[in-house]
């Protein structure tokens, strides 16, 4: 059996007692980086071997993965933070445990995603989860596009070196939507930034960039036209560029190609 831990997204006392329980009884523990994990084992009183099983080397953790668990092993799955697979390791090996036969067991825990839903208030009957967006800026910008059309709340993960870039192109596609953006949840710095995109960015300090952040966007308002909003986002985005010192013709193209030419705006992609 393999079971699948999440473990505190960063306050250590939030683990759960089914997931020590597992820990402490676990013949190995595949992790992230065993040196993160050692910390939480340790603060515990828990001593089991660990392996590591990362992004670069879970499709090698294969094989010794299922050699354990078929030799009858309790085996664990962690990650650095929160639920395996989850905007992070995992997938491939729970696939892999799965497609032979072995029982996978989720030992649910920690979640920014449940976190920064429950301190946003935005109503999240549904919402959407998307993780980390593109890191380039085109690529950014065009998901975001896309996002931002849905009439439900966005949960984003962002890095520190790219929340600025992000709540500009928010500012850019939907100045007026309301954020909850989080930083550092369950830490001992942690917050949450209200306010529109450039509220958001207005509030930010070198000191408040540091850390991890997951952004709460908003609902689109209910009833409006896809094509309208489209459109909106469009030409809020051509103004940024031209606003941020690019010509009138390269904004143009530009705007064309993150939301295409203004005939096909508002029609299904």
């Amino acid at each position: 059996m393999l079971h699948v831990v999440a473990t505190p997204i960063g306050n250590l006392g939030d683990v759960t007692l089914r997931a020590l329980e597992v820990l402490r009884a676990a013949d190995v523990v595949f992790a992230e980086d065993t040196r993160h994990t050692r910390l939480l084992l340790v603060r515990h009183g828990i001593a089991v071997p660990l392996q590591s099983a990362h992004a670069h080397n879970e499709t090698a953790r294969r094989s010794e993965l299922l050699r354990r668990l078929g030799r009858g092993e309790k085996v664990a799955l962690v990650t650095d933070a929160g639920t395996p697979g989850v905007a992070d390791p995992g997938a491939r090996l729970v696939a892999a445990a799965a497609l032979a036969g072995f029982a996978v067991v989720a030992i649910p825990g920690p979640s920014a995603v449940a976190a920064a839903l429950a301190v946003s208030g935005f109503p999240a009957d549904t919402f959407t989860f998307a993780g980390f967006l593109p890191a380039r800026a085109t690529a950014r910008r065009k998901r975001l596009a896309a996002l931002l059309e849905r009439e439900e709340p966005i949960v984003l993960y962002e890095a520190p070196h790219r929340v600025r870039e992000t709540l500009a192109d928010l500012e850019a596609l939907a100045p007026g939507r309301a954020l909850a953006a989080c930083r550092e949840l369950t830490k001992a710095h942690e917050e949450v930034l209200r306010g529109t995109p450039a509220e958001v960015t207005r509030a930010l300090t070198e000191e408040r960039e540091r850390g991890e952040w997951t952004i709460v966007v908003g609902p689109a308002e209910r009833g409006a036209p896809a094509g309208g909003k489209a459109k909106g986002a469009a030409l809020a985005f051509e103004r940024a560029q031209r606003e941020s010192g690019v010509a009138d013709e390269e904004a143009r193209r530009r705007a064309e190609f993150v939301f295409g030419p203004p005939r096909d705006r508002g029609r299904k992609r």
